[in-house]
């Protein structure tokens, strides 16, 4: 493993990295090593697709070089220089002002042509691999939000044709917590790293960086998103004012605030638990102060023991009461990720608490559960 500084060294150790090629800095990029799959890992905001975008940049340089080059970068048909742009069909909306062929990262864009595409899931991303076997390299934005198959689909065929994979992507999702089961599996079969950081977007701090915050601007106030939001909010990178929308941005840990964490695994899910085994009232009870008197409610209850009676108060976690929908974002929770709640419990519960059913419907489909209420 190439040297790191102790700080990254850590970072890789507590997610899990077996031993892995550690680089410090971007060189010009090498298309002669075949067989690699480079993760790209950051939270949002380091630049993990402006690094893809560098890439990008370079093969059109490589490409203009002679015979010898194209030797030494081909395997079997696929040249290495050649390169392929593909995003997830979850992420389209991030950058809607681009155009459709464009690589596109906070700081501009790279115009990709034909080489670019959206895929929904691993099967479709075998089909474009099989349609271009001239194409030796391919950056795989998100690649966290494909199916499972992407890990084992992108290593057989990098053993088999040589073919090398960049996937820029979140591990970490807005908890801390590994992304995914797709996140871990990418992190077992990757072969290199390259751990990108970002300053500390808090207004009074410039430390690096390694976790991406969520939170709700409410009437201007920044309300940190609870532990039991909705893991995958589809959206845009763009500031948001409306409540209901989330924000992105980078921070250390001091200022990565997380309400409710405690709340979540020793009042939500066992109330959740119970309403699996016949006992819906407990968790209605709840559900019903969330959406209509959040200060007499066992999370309100949960975070002022948590953050306010202590020596050293931290009371910008105490804001995420303000958040809307938190009835609808516990119960999307309990349905979807903690899959406690039947479908039946599901619709019951939101017509009976008079929850906004458009809400949970959005956010359910974001989660790959779709239920029409």
């Amino acid at each position: 493993m190439a040297h790191v500084d102790s700080d990254n060294e850590r970072f890789l150790r507590s997610l899990g990295f077996p031993s892995l090629r550690v680089h410090d800095s971007f060189n010009h990029f090498d298309f002669t090593k075949a067989g690699r799959r480079i993760l790209v890992i950051g939270p949002m905001g380091s630049g993990k697709t402006e690094f893809s975008a560098r890439i990008w940049r370079d093969s059109k340089v490589a490409l203009k070089k002679g015979d010898a080059v194209a030797r030494a970068t081909s395997t079997r048909g696929a040249d290495r220089r050649r390169l392929f742009f593909v995003r997830s069909s979850l992420d389209r909306a991030r950058f809607p002002d681009y155009p459709e062929d464009a690589l596109a990262y906070r700081g501009g864009f790279e115009r990709c042509g034909d080489q670019i595409a959206a895929v929904r899931d691993s099967f479709d991303l075998e089909s474009l691999l099989a349609c271009n076997p001239e194409t030796g390299t391919w950056i795989v934005d998100e690649a966290a939000f494909y199916d499972e198959r992407v890990a084992y689909l992108m290593r057989d065929e990098s053993e088999k044709r040589g073919l090398l994979f960049v996937c820029p992507t979140l591990v970490l999702n807005f908890r801390r917590e590994i992304f995914n089961q797709t996140a871990r599996l990418l992190l077992e079969t990757a072969t290199d790293v390259f751990p990108l950081t970002a300053y500390c977007e808090h207004p009074n701090c410039i430390a690096d960086s390694l976790y991406t915050y969520r939170y709700y601007s409410v009437d201007g106030i920044e309300c940190p998103a609870p532990y039991f939001d909705p893991l995958i909010i589809i959206g845009g990178d763009r500031p948001k004012n409306d409540p209901r929308e989330p924000n992105y941005c980078t921070r250390c840990d001091r200022h990565h605030f997380l309400p409710g964490k405690e709340y979540t695994y020793f009042t939500l899910k066992p109330l959740g638990e119970a309403a699996s085994r016949g006992d819906l009232k407990p968790l209605m009870i709840e559900l019903s102060a969330l959406a209509g008197n959040v200060e007499g409610s066992r999370l309100a209850a949960s975070l002022r023991k948590r953050h306010l009676e202590r020596e050293d108060p931290e009371p910008e976690n105490m804001e995420t009461l303000r958040v809307p929908c938190l009835a609808e974002r516990a119960l999307v929770f309990l349905y979807a990720e903690a899959n406690l709640l039947s479908l039946e419990q599901l619709r019951k519960v939101a017509s009976d608490l008079g929850l906004d059913v458009r809400y949970l419907a959005e956010r359910l489909s974001d989660n790959r559960r779709p239920v029409e209420f």
